[in-house]
């Protein structure tokens, strides 16, 4: 098993600048995948989202954005323990790249450093199969919530 990079497309009938907020706005992000999410979208920014009721199981993962140039990238980086500096070793990248297509956008989303995480195999193949699949479900909502946006613009 490659346990080393997931890449999802998908293509979203919205303009690059809406997808670009969609992907990178913690007010958009909380439409689509986590629960809540505290950072400012500017290259540096330290936050956290937050998956489900931290009383009742939810997790709270620390977020860094690595980087951002609307409307064409956003990426950051996550996983990474609390209280340390997000660099690969202890997180894992994700990236958002657009390009125009038509009368929308083509969104890539890759997500890598698994392998660089150090972890024993077990918990490598765990994380990696939990990430699929959760990208797989997130992922599919990301199109329909910014196809809503345009019409409210």
């Amino acid at each position: 098993m490659e346990n080393g990079t997931i890449e999802r497309e998908v293509y979203v009938e919205a303009s690059p600048e809406i997808v670009f907020d969609v992907v990178s706005s913690p007010e958009h992000l909380r439409g689509w995948w986590p629960d809540d999410a505290r950072y400012e979208p500017v290259p540096g920014s330290e936050g956290e989202i937050v998956f489900g009721d931290c009383n009742a199981g939810g997790k709270v993962v620390p977020f860094t954005v690595v980087d951002a140039q609307p409307p064409r990238m956003f990426s950051f980086r996550w996983t990474h323990p609390a209280g340390e500096t997000a660099a690969e070793g202890n997180s894992l990248l994700v990236t958002f790249e657009l390009a125009p297509s038509g009368d929308g956008t083509l969104l890539r989303m890759t997500e890598t450093g698994f392998r660089e995480m150090g972890w024993e195999v077990a918990v490598l193949e765990e994380t990696y199969q939990d990430h699929v699949n959760g990208w797989g479900v997130f992922m599919p909502r990301l199109a329909p919530y910014a196809e809503s946006l345009k019409v409210h613009r």
